[in-house]
């Protein structure tokens, strides 16, 4: 594969862990960590897709909450064979009674890693620096 069609790959994998985050398929979204993969977050790391799943479950916790998607942008990427670095900034925008909101925003720094022909995260970190006070 050409350097353009990995970066290509890797994105869809970007894009796979929203849409799977957004619509509370949390196993699904885990999956696409290795199996040592490490989710690192603002409200805890968990490490393994058993811990990465059990942890989103944690944060979401079992209360309504508003719709939300997320949006990423200014995407970077460096590829060095199967082992990638990338860069990104992150909004959510979620429903409130006042129209569309910012729900929160940030950053990813991604060590990603090519395993049977498929990009996965090996190590997520999320920088959540954009938030209400709660």
């Amino acid at each position: 594969m050409s350097e353009l069609a990995e970066k290509d790959a890797i994105r869809e994998v970007m894009a796979e862990y929203c849409f799977r985050l957004d619509n509370e398929r949390f196993a699904d979204m885990a999956a696409l960590f290795t199996e040592d993969g490490t989710w690192d977050t603002a409200f805890g790391k968990g490490t393994g897709r058993s811990e990465v799943e059990a942890l989103v479950r944690r944060i979401r916790g079992t209360a309504p909450r508003p719709r939300a998607i997320h949006h990423v942008t200014n995407v970077v990427i460096k590829v060095a064979g199967t082992t990638a670095t990338c860069f990104s900034n992150w909004v959510t925008v979620q429903n409130s009674e006042h129209g569309p909101q910012i729900g929160s925003a940030g950053s990813y720094t991604d060590d990603m890693v090519k395993q049977d022909g498929m990009w996965l995260f090996r190590y997520r970190k999320i920088d959540r620096f954009i938030h209400d006070k709660a």
